[in-house]
């Protein structure tokens, strides 16, 4: 593999297990929240282990970055410096074990509607997002993009359960966030969601 794939398969290993790990919390989050441990081994083994045995497997089918043209590798790797910067920003607000779900399976804590968490309400997803499609732009395939047209739509089950487990935590807190600030991008391109 060349410099660029391994740039792109390194986003894919982080960013890919991120919704598979929530879909695996968010549902049984009562369960995680009496075994927090248990919860990190099960759900970080099950996301993290089965995307990095399917890119092991499939990386000669997933990444040919000698094929497409220097413009899409260049705006890939933009969009993977985007998020980049979203990372910092959503860490230097959220900490580290906010970051990683601790707040999640610990219940309780606060609702953050300050800094970046002011103009979008899933601004990780967003800067995950940008990366992934950084990626794709930079490996080239046909299968990469289908890959992540299903990743996003895991992503978008994964937020709803966040968003419901948030609405439970937080009430007419959340609800007022929610109706206030958009989900990925900070502006409005289409009706309200709830």
């Amino acid at each position: 593999m060349r410099l660029l794939d391994w740039v792109a398969a390194i986003v894919l290993l982080c960013q890919l297990p991120i919704p598979l790990f929530w879909l695996i919390v968010h549902p049984l989050v009562g369960f995680w929240r009496r075994h927090i441990g248990v919860a990190y081994l099960v759900a970080v083994l099950s996301a993290w282990g089965g995307v990095a045995v399917f890119v092991y497997l499939f990386h000669e089918r997933l990444f040919l970055s000698e094929r497409g043209p220097a413009w899409a590798k260049a705006v890939g790797l933009a969009l993977i410096a985007a998020d980049l910067y979203v990372l910092y920003r959503v860490e230097r607000e959220l900490g580290t074990t906010r970051l990683v779900g601790h707040a999640e399976l610990k219940g309780g804590g606060e609702l953050l509607t300050k800094g970046v968490y002011a103009r979008v309400r899933h601004p990780r997803y967003s800067g995950m997002m940008f990366s992934v499609l950084g990626a794709c732009l930079i490996a080239g395939t046909l299968l990469l993009w289908e890959i992540v047209a299903v990743w996003w739509l895991l992503a978008l089950a994964a937020i709803r359960l966040e968003e419901k487990e948030l609405h439970a935590r937080f009430g007419a807190a959340y609800a007022a966030y929610s109706k206030r600030v958009p989900r990925f991008l900070p502006f409005r391109a289409w009706p309200r969601n709830r």
